[in-house]
């Protein structure tokens, strides 16, 4: 039996469209609020602000907040490669590197997230490791809702916390 490796963890995913969709719902500011978060701020390197509809570009910093979360709850890292087209990848905070590549197969695009560099020590492990892939499951369900014409499941009710939706 192999050990199991706390280190990393990939999900994939089909979405009916093309990829510049999917491309598209993680890299501006508008999509991403969409499916992701409640608020994504993009600063260009030059220290300005990104516009929402502005795709965003390797070196890139963010702000993000999630629904159900206060302002306290706060991500901060680095865009460390955005092509365009087909692969972005961001530094996820303390929590390792994610990286999603899209490949179209016919009228679906799959979409495969991997998060690596998880710090392996228990904190790694149960928070980073296994919330963070609980929390990709249900993201990448809510994308390929929003992308497929269907409802938004995030939850939005600041009064209900500690839910798989938010």
């Amino acid at each position: 039996m192999s050990k199991h490796d706390w280190g990393k963890f990939s999900q994939k995913i089909y979405i009916e469209g093309n990829s510049q969709q999917v491309y598209d719902a993680w890299t501006t500011r508008a999509n991403l609020e969409k499916w992701f978060l409640r608020k994504a701020e993009f600063i260009k390197p030059n220290g300005k602000k990104r516009e929402d509809n502005s795709p965003v570009q390797q070196d890139d910093i963010y702000e993000w907040m999630w629904h159900g979360h206060p302002d306290t709850t706060s991500e901060h890292g680095v865009v460390t490669e955005a092509n365009g087209k087909d692969r972005f990848q961001f530094v996820f905070g303390k929590a390792g590197v994610v990286t999603v590549r899209m490949k179209e197969t016919g009228p679906f695009t799959e979409l495969i997230l991997t998060q690596d560099q998880i710090p392996a020590d228990e904190h790694g492990k149960i928070n980073y490791h296994l919330g963070c892939s609980t929390g990709w499951t249900f993201y990448l369900a809510n994308i390929k809702s929003i992308l497929e014409g269907g409802l938004d499941l995030r939850n939005k009710n600041p009064e209900f916390t500690n839910v798989i939706n938010s």
